[in-house]
């Protein structure tokens, strides 16, 4: 499942963020170039793995926007993003955003009472963006069909399961220390 992916994660830089161990890697951070091969593989892997009867593909700021993009391309299924700057339109929703290395605000536009949403990101590292983008969608009365995180780390998955009931599904879970990268099947979610 997803080899590409997970021999290019072996070569990822990890960074030290105050007491946080952040990983460098093409999907997460854009940085180095992101290979359209990969990408495409794991838009297809999404693809198979989830049901695409959604409205809306919905991601947030920056580092889902290339899957997102992406996998609306192969889909034809629309999408929005949820940006870290106010776009000032009519009933625009702001979230606070706490993550294990930072926290701001978050700002989710055009979401309508009812509609099916596919939740897309490239990781989950402690599940404090999600548990707030939820949060908000249950606030508007959206439906969210399913969430993928394309790379699971930490306890992200289990707090948004305790706090919102939500299951996020996750295709390769990581350990990250000052050492580096250890991959780790997740046999929790479909492969």
């Amino acid at each position: 499942m997803l080899e590409s992916l997970k021999k290019s994660l072996q070569h990822a830089t990890v960074i030290k963020r105050g007491e946080y161990s952040y990983f460098q890697h093409p999907l997460t951070d854009g940085a180095p170039a992101i290979d359209p091969n990969l990408l495409r593989d794991i838009c297809i892997h999404i693809i198979q793995s989830t049901n695409l009867d959604v409205d809306l593909i919905l991601t947030m700021e920056a580092m889902g926007i290339h899957i997102a993009t992406m996998l609306s391309a192969l889909t034809n299924i629309p999408f929005n993003i949820i940006r870290k700057k106010p776009c000032y339109l009519p009933h625009e929703v702001t979230i606070d955003q706490y993550t294990g290395y930072s926290k701001g605000k978050m700002y989710l536009n055009s979401i309508q009472k009812g509609q099916k949403i596919l939740l897309i990101d490239a990781v989950i590292s402690t599940g404090g963006t999600l548990i707030a983008v939820l949060d908000a969608l249950k606030k508007i009365g959206a439906h969210v069909s399913d969430i993928i995180c394309v790379i699971g780390r930490g306890n992200g998955k289990k707090q948004v399961k305790k706090q919102t009931g939500f299951e996020v599904k996750t295709f390769i879970t990581l350990q990250v220390d000052e050492t580096g990268v250890t991959i780790h099947e997740d046999h929790s979610s479909p492969s």
